[in-house]
């Protein structure tokens, strides 16, 4: 849209900033220094106007810290990957501890349990999963977690190490537990559950797939104001880009698919989802 003609005057509106990509991999290590470069300057010219850079071993999460750093529009979660967990040490624990100093720092993630592909030794899996639960909890950070083909363990293990006590509750000022389901694929009676023990739910491209109907049922359930808006980039790239690399500024269209299941405007949506992630980020 052009604006009014004046000596000072831009020749166009800037973008408006309305999205928050709560889940990202800037820090992807498929990605190149130029192609990051590239990357960013794209944020920078989209409606995105926050990304959360997700750790999922060391070398990334270190990485997500550094482009937290750089970018004021960045900001790091840190954490090992259940993928990873095999490789992880009582130094690397200290690490994270140390790297949570940093105030671009906001949670602790993406943890979890992932039975689909089992990279890591379940045993493995489930040790530092609560270890790192635990250092959340006495740190005061929220919770990124990865679940897949584990829905109850990965929420009994989260309730055994105190996720979503009342006395997890008291170190957030909202009174809430601040852990957040990454790419959210079980059943919409399973985000009940979820819902009532005050999770978070992130949603991604899969939601714009024509026959996802299972997460489609999840977003008519789940309030919108437990929902974050993610890419998971440069993985599960929603329609139209289906087939291609993901990229942050492609959170738009999960958020029009969820303004379409919801009855609510585009804008309505972005909005309320980039006040749910600074909210649960600690973000001012």
């Amino acid at each position: 849209m052009f604006l009014e003609a004046g000596p000072c005057a831009p020749l166009f509106e800037p973008m408006e900033k309305i999205l928050f990509d709560s889940h990202t991999h800037l820090n992807n290590d498929t990605l190149t220094e130029e192609e990051r470069a590239v990357q960013a300057q794209e944020i920078e010219d989209s409606q995105v106007k926050y990304i959360c850079d997700i750790g999922f071993d060391m070398p990334s999460s270190r990485l997500a810290v550094e482009h937290a750093n750089k970018y004021p529009w960045c900001y790091a979660v840190v954490g090992m990957h259940p993928h990873d967990s095999k490789d992880m040490t009582e130094e690397g624990m200290e690490e994270l501890r140390r790297m949570s100093e940093d105030p671009k720092v906001v949670a602790i993630g993406e943890i979890g349990l992932d039975f689909h592909y089992d990279l890591s030794p379940r045993d493995d899996q489930r040790y530092w999963f609560r270890r790192q639960i635990r250092l959340a909890n006495e740190l005061a950070m929220p919770i990124v977690v990865h679940s897949r083909e584990a829905d109850r363990e990965c929420m009994d293990i989260l309730i055994e190490e105190g996720a979503f006590s009342d006395e997890r509750k008291k170190l957030f000022a909202d009174g809430t537990p601040h852990v957040d389901i990454h790419c959210y694929s079980g059943s919409a009676e399973f985000s009940k559950e979820y819902h009532k023990l005050g999770a978070v739910l992130g949603v991604d491209g899969p939601l714009t797939y024509k026959n996802n109907r299972k997460t489609v049922e999840v977003v008519e359930t789940v309030p919108i104001e437990s929902l974050l808006i993610e890419t998971d980039a440069p993985y599960l790239t929603p329609v139209p880009f289906r087939g291609k690399q993901n990229k942050s500024q492609y959170v738009e269209y999960v958020a029009r698919k969820i303004a379409e299941i919801k009855g609510l405007t585009y804008e309505e949506v972005a909005e309320i989802t980039l006040n749910n992630a600074k909210k649960f980020y600690g973000i001012d």
